[in-house]
């Protein structure tokens, strides 16, 4: 299997976003403050990197209140699946292209 960095997905490749996406792959939909917590970000830089990939159709944020306490619920799309899998199969590529 060769390797293309070119190919690589630079919405999913940031530290955080990798994070992010790497959690919501196994916890998908997270609430905002949890995933706050395991991705170890700031409200701001949070919401900054969900909108990226919100944009790119790779999670969908639903915005809904229990009572009266706003909650955010971050869900990974069908589209942010696909694209994680096929982020892993090309590093598996660079790994794979390493050994020689």
């Amino acid at each position: 299997m060769s390797f293309d960095h070119t190919e690589i997905d630079d919405v999913i490749h940031g530290r955080l976003r990798l994070g992010i996406m790497a959690y919501l792959s196994t916890a998908s939909p997270a609430q905002f403050l949890e995933l706050k917590a395991k991705v170890n970000a700031t409200d701001g830089n949070l919401s900054t990197h969900l909108s990226k990939l919100e944009e790119a159709g790779y999670v969908k944020i639903e915005k809904t209140y229990e009572g009266k306490k706003p909650r955010t619920n971050v869900h990974l799309t069908k589209q942010g699946r696909n694209a994680w899998l096929a982020y892993l199969k090309r590093l598996e590529a660079l790994i794979e292209s390493s050994k020689g």
